[in-house]
């Protein structure tokens, strides 16, 4: 069976529904900071962030159309932005890094509870999406769309298959204009989009 995504579903609404649920969270200084550190191959946390909220979007989609499950989509992005919310480089020579990929659920979780108000969707988000390396079962549907949505983009992101530059564009262009770095008074579509 092939994904069916709606045909009204372009990269450019799914970064403004993306901001519109995250915006807080994109826009800090933490958030930003995500920016610095590389995750896998080329690709910064930041954008592998966006990509796997832009991911577990699609997947929520294609659920709620074809067998009419429902998701929390704000809640969706926003364990999706913060699922890797750790801070650091994971890449360096650091001893308390060795076992990044066992222990950085919860430096997420720690970090994200400090500087946002998290439900209990976006907490087992965060803890769980490394399953099956941590043993705990996600407990909502959301967390699973984000474990598999995690893996997928890791996989793409490793490989250099790009999935999501045109969608992290769209969102940076929005942190301009909220910022007001860049002025203008209605945000253009592209007509390419399909």
């Amino acid at each position: 069976m092939a994904l069916s995504i709606p045909k009204h579903i372009t990269e450019y609404k799914l970064a403004k529904d993306l901001f519109t649920r995250g915006s807080d969270i994109i826009l800090s200084d933490r958030g930003q900071q995500m920016k610095q550190f590389t995750q896998h191959g080329t690709t910064s946390v930041f954008e592998h962030c966006v990509s796997v909220a832009k991911y577990s979007l699609l997947f929520s989609y294609f659920l709620e159309k074809t067998l009419r499950i429902k998701c929390d989509k704000t809640s969706l992005v926003r364990g999706a932005l913060l699922h890797d919310y750790f801070l650091y480089d994971w890449h360096e020579s650091d001893p308390s890094h060795r076992l990044h990929g066992f222990t950085h659920p919860y430096a997420a979780l720690k970090n994200a509870s400090a500087d946002f108000k998290l439900n209990d969707i976006e907490k087992d988000i965060i803890c769980k999406h490394m399953f099956p390396l941590t043993p705990f079962l996600p407990r909502f549907r959301e967390s699973v769309i984000i474990c598999l949505a995690d893996k997928w983009c890791a996989l793409c992101e490793t490989f250099k298959v790009d999935i999501s530059s045109y969608l992290i564009y769209r969102v940076n262009y929005r942190i301009a204009l909220a910022t007001g770095e860049l002025t203008i008074t209605k945000e253009p579509e592209m007509a390419c989009e399909s």
